[in-house]
């Protein structure tokens, strides 16, 4: 594995998402730090990816990630951070995703109405470990 360019692009944007995760439960804002929070895991999920090849567009990495490790395609000594990771990017998935943007429809709630403090720090602890993992399996990988 090689850290690629689409790798640090998808480390950046999974920062990004994380500065404002934080910054939004210092302003209470629970589903905003929940949306933010879902993004950030994401695109560490999508970073893994993007050390093993060219990334399509995906909104489920967890599923290409478990794929991968089923293949074998990551070092052994990482395969447990991967596993984390991909635990983190389901927990934060597809349906957190579409919640947090636009509430449960079927039941008349709004995002605001799904969310509070509780979700916002979980959410938010888990987008943190699943950058941290993937910062310590870059760590390990060789440069371009």
């Amino acid at each position: 594995m090689q850290v690629t360019e689409e790798a640090r692009y998808r480390l950046r944007l999974a920062d990004g998402f994380l500065l404002e995760a934080r910054q939004d439960m210092e302003l209470k804002r629970w589903r905003s730090c929940v949306d933010n929070s879902q993004l950030a895991a994401e695109n560490a999920a999508k970073t893994l990816l993007a050390l093993l090849g060219p990334l399509g567009r995906t909104h489920n990495p967890a599923v290409l990630l478990r794929e991968a490790l089923e293949e074998k395609r990551f070092p052994p000594g990482t395969c447990g951070q991967v596993e984390r990771v991909i635990d983190c990017a389901k927990l934060l998935g597809q349906d957190v995703h579409i919640e947090s943007d636009y509430g449960d429809e079927a039941a008349g709630r709004t995002p605001w109405e799904l969310f509070d403090e509780h979700d916002a720090q979980q959410s938010l602890a888990l987008a943190e470990e699943a950058a941290r993992l993937v910062r310590q399996i870059i760590a390990s990988c060789p440069g371009p």
